[in-house]
C-alpha cells in the first residue's frame, strides 16, 4: 500500500499525495461507487498500474513548490512512506502538512500540522462491526492529537438505519469535552451497491444538523448524489486539480 498519484490546484497551490488501501473495512465506502463493485467487508478498489518511488513523489512536490500538502486514501497512514514525505514537506518544502481524511488510527505523527478524521460510530459494537477495529484507539488518538497541538475536525456519515442520531450524539458531545470550537461535518450516505441502506432525507439531514449544533459551533454538511460524488468538481472548486505525478 503506497501513494500512486499526485495532484496540484494551481490557484491554491496545494498538492495532495493518493494513497491505496485502508486498514477498515467500511461496507458503505464510498469509494465502491468509483469501482463500480459490490459493496461487501474487505473490498479493495482497483490497484494502480504502477506505485512511484519516493524520490520521484519528492521530485513531482519539487516541481510545483505547494504551500500545502495534503495525504488522502483510501487511508494515508498504511503508507510506509508517509513519515519521510512529511518530514520531506516540512523540512524542505516548508510546507503546511495535512490528512486530507483519516480513520485517525495512526495519530498523532510527526511533522503533521492537522488532520480531518472520519469518525464511524459511538458504540463500541457498531463501530467493530463497521470497521472491524476498536473504538477506543480511534477516539484516544483524536484527543492524543489535539492535545498534541494540531488543527483537528471530524466527520461523519450518516447512514438511515446503520449510523442514526445516537450515533452522532454520542461522538460530538465526546468532541465537544475537547472543544466546541472541533469543525465537525455531516456527510449524507450514498448508496453503494450490493448495501440495504437508504439516502437520509433533507429533513433528517436537517435534523442531524440541529443536534450536533447543539455541541458544536462548526458544523456543515453536505448531502450529494452519487453522481455529484463521481465528479465533486461541479460542486467545488477545491477539487479542480491537475496530476502532477
Amino acid at each position: 500500500m503506497a501513494f500512486f498519484k499526485i495532484t496540484y490546484h494551481d490557484t491554491l497551490h496545494f498538492a495532495t499525495l493518493h494513497n491505496y488501501g485502508c486498514t477498515f473495512h467500511c461496507s458503505f465506502c464510498s469509494y465502491k461507487l468509483r469501482s463500480g463493485a459490490e459493496g461487501r467487508p474487505g473490498f479493495s478498489w482497483p490497484k494502480p498500474e504502477r506505485f512511484p518511488t519516493v524520490e520521484e513523489l519528492k521530485e513531482a512536490l519539487r516541481s510545483v513548490a505547494p504551500e500545502k500538502v495534503f495525504f488522502m486514501g483510501g487511508e494515508p497512514t498504511v503508507a510506509k512512506e508517509l513519515p519521510e514525505l512529511l518530514a520531506f514537506a516540512k523540512q524542505e518544502l516548508g510546507a503546511v502538512t495535512r490528512l486530507g481524511h483519516t480513520n485517525g488510527s495512526r495519530l498523532p505523527l510527526e511533522f503533521l500540522d492537522g488532520a480531518n478524521v472520519g469518525f464511524k460510530a459511538w458504540s463500541p459494537e457498531l463501530h467493530r462491526r463497521i470497521t472491524g477495529r476498536d473504538k477506543n484507539l480511534i477516539y484516544d488518538n483524536f484527543a492524543a492529537a489535539c492535545d498534541a497541538g494540531l488543527e483537528m475536525a471530524a466527520n461523519m456519515v450518516y447512514v438511515p438505519g446503520l449510523v442514526e442520531l445516537d450515533e452522532f450524539a454520542g461522538t460530538v458531545q465526546f468532541l465537544s469535552r475537547i472543544s466546541p470550537e472541533i469543525p465537525f461535518h455531516i456527510m449524507g450516505y450514498i448508496p453503494v451497491p450490493g448495501e440495504p441502506y437508504r439516502r437520509p432525507t433533507d429533513a433528517e439531514m436537517e435534523q442531524a444538523e440541529a443536534l450536533c449544533r447543539t455541541y458544536l459551533r462548526h458544523v456543515a454538511s453536505s448531502h450529494l448524489t452519487d453522481a455529484e460524488a463521481l465528479d465533486l468538481t461541479c460542486r467545488d472548486h477545491r477539487f479542480r486539480v491537475r496530476t502532477v505525478l
